[in-house]
């Protein structure tokens, strides 16, 4: 059986490396956005549904076009799509730090990153990692770039927050632009994944519209999207609006940031982890015990007063169960789908995730203004999360052991 030490010396490994530091810095910064919400909101006059609204607006861009980025790679390769999505990044953020108004936030820090997620992260990145290697290692791979796209948020958002609470939330954001411009060669070494002979794949469809219809008539893959709405409702809700919680609780501004990093670091173990678990077990039963555990911990969480030692194990936690999902979601894709069609039909699917990242942000933000308390949004979040994770697991339990795995001829 192939083995890690495998890749070294190999052209995969540059590949790989480049789609982990893409995917560390894209998804570091953006879930460190919510540390700008209180200082944006003060200078510019918003109301929190405001600044929410334009995350909101940035999960729904990133969702409903994460499958035209997908088929795109399909048809010209991952370079220029990705390449694309750094520019879209790095843009998005110049017109976010200099926005006068509530819309320049919209258009930068909504529209525009959300763009630039669509063709830099998990769903881009999962395919990256995936061509070049073994089907043996590939779960294992793809666990690998997942953890390391965690890490990007262990130095964003202590950055973020040293430079706004130094300079101003714009300076916090402008040190993001500096940032985002190492995704820039990073893309371009991870583009050379095009030159890989694309695996032949049994039972694949030769075509967009004969893959989608195939994915349209899979229980697995529909149970799969349909608590991964849920799954972006939760993780979001908690970024764009930890910060603002822990504030109303009077906690250190420092804490917001801390958590976040915390966050960031297990995402690492859990990646690991559950891209070797997703290689040895059921994928789909382990999608729903990580929602049913999410659930757990945010319901303890909130029912009980927040202190700095309570907030740290409890982002720990929530770390560890983070970005677990990405290794598990993308193996599922390929494993019924084949490689070619991965990152479209991952981001149809991912599409349902950031449906549900827009009320997370946006309907939380609402309820909050109306009701001057988080209580409502994260019970409800709570009980959302519990039924998705047993219909997912309930989906596991008639015993396909098949299923998500690669089938490669």
């Amino acid at each position: 059986m192939p083995s890690l030490r495998d890749l070294r010396g190999t052209p995969a490994l540059p590949i790989l490396i480049g789609a982990s530091l893409m995917l560390s810095l894209a998804m570091g910064l953006r879930q460190s956005f919510g540390l700008f919400m209180a200082p944006a909101v003060a200078d510019l006059g918003m109301a929190v549904a405001d600044y929410t609204l334009a995350i909101a607006v940035q999960n729904l861009a990133w969702g409903l076009l994460q499958p035209w980025s997908g088929a795109l790679v399909a048809r010209f390769g991952y370079r220029p799509v990705m390449l694309g999505g750094t520019l879209a990044y790095v843009l998005g953020l110049v017109v976010m730090a200099t926005a006068s108004s509530k819309y320049g936030i919209w258009l930068g820090a909504g529209v525009l990153i959300g763009l630039a997620l669509a063709c830099t992260t998990s769903s881009i990145a999962m395919g990256v990692a995936a061509r070049p290697v073994p089907a043996a290692l590939r779960s294992s791979i793809m666990g690998l770039v997942s953890a390391a796209g965690s890490l990007g948020a262990l130095f964003s958002a202590p950055l973020g927050q040293a430079l706004t609470a130094g300079w101003g939330w714009r300076a916090g954001v402008l040190g993001f632009v500096l940032v985002a411009l190492a995704m820039i060669p990073a893309a371009l070494v991870a583009g050379r994944v095009d030159r890989v002979p694309m695996p032949a794949t049994r039972g694949e469809a030769g075509s967009a519209g004969d893959a989608l219809r195939l994915a349209m008539r899979s229980p697995a893959y529909l149970v799969m999207a349909g608590a991964f709405f849920i799954c972006g409702l939760q993780l979001v809700f908690l970024t764009t609006h930890l910060p603002s919680y822990l504030a109303i609780c009077g906690m250190d501004p420092m804490l917001s940031a801390q958590a976040l990093a915390v966050i960031g670091g297990f995402n690492v173990l859990g990646s690991l982890f559950f891209g070797w678990a997703g290689g040895r077990w059921s994928k789909p039963a382990l999608l729903g015990g990580i929602y049913l555990c999410r659930s757990v911990a945010l319901g303890l969480y909130f029912v009980m007063p927040p202190t700095p030692f309570g907030t740290l194990v409890f982002a720990a936690v929530m770390g560890f169960l983070w970005l677990g999902v990405a290794p598990l979601t993308a193996g599922i894709v390929v494993g019924l789908f084949g490689l070619r069609w991965q990152p479209m039909l991952s981001g149809i699917a991912f599409t349902s995730h950031q449906i549900g990242s827009f009320l997370g942000a946006y309907g939380g933000g609402l309820l909050f203004d109306a009701l001057g308390s988080y209580d409502l949004a994260w019970k409800l979040g709570v009980g959302m999360g519990l039924v998705a994770g047993t219909v997912q697991l309930l989906a596991a339990l008639p015993g396909r052991p098949g299923v998500g795995r690669p089938a490669v001829a």
